[in-house]
């Protein structure tokens, strides 16, 4: 296998981030425009938080979600090139982890139903801990 392909997910994941991003910015801009709110109401901190609705807020908090778990990807995808540890079983989970991510932000800055909204995280976070668990036994093992 090439060892390369496990950089698809990783870039997958990057493009949600900016997508996230993106959006994020769209629907605070259009807040802060439709509502004619100046410096002054946005100087304090979280002061957009306090004042806007959960439309504004939530594609907010699911981009700093976006800057936890997926970094683990990161090094770990690195490190599995690196190592040329690179395999179907990687490859599928880490494609799990990007999907399930897509999947929890679309959820998440849309209607965020909680229940779904975890469940799409648990299956996401199984997908990277057994990653890491199985590298890090390999790790061991070697």
């Amino acid at each position: 296998m090439n060892p390369t392909a496990i950089f698809g997910p990783v870039f997958a994941v990057m493009a949600l981030t900016v997508l996230v991003w993106t959006y994020m910015y769209v629907r605070r801009i259009h807040f802060i425009r439709a509502n004619r709110l100046g410096n002054r109401d946005l100087q304090a901190p979280d002061a957009l938080t306090r004042i806007a609705p959960m439309a504004v807020v939530t594609p907010s908090a699911n981009l700093r979600n976006l800057f936890e778990l997926p970094v683990i990807l990161y090094a770990l995808a690195l490190y599995l090139h690196a190592t040329q540890n690179v395999d179907a079983t990687y490859l599928a989970a880490a494609w799990t982890f990007a999907a399930f991510r897509l999947l929890h932000s679309l959820v998440h800055c849309t209607f965020n139903f909680v229940p779904l909204r975890f469940f799409l995280y648990l299956v996401a976070s199984l997908a990277l801990w057994f990653m890491v668990v199985r590298a890090a036994f390999n790790f061991l093992a070697a």
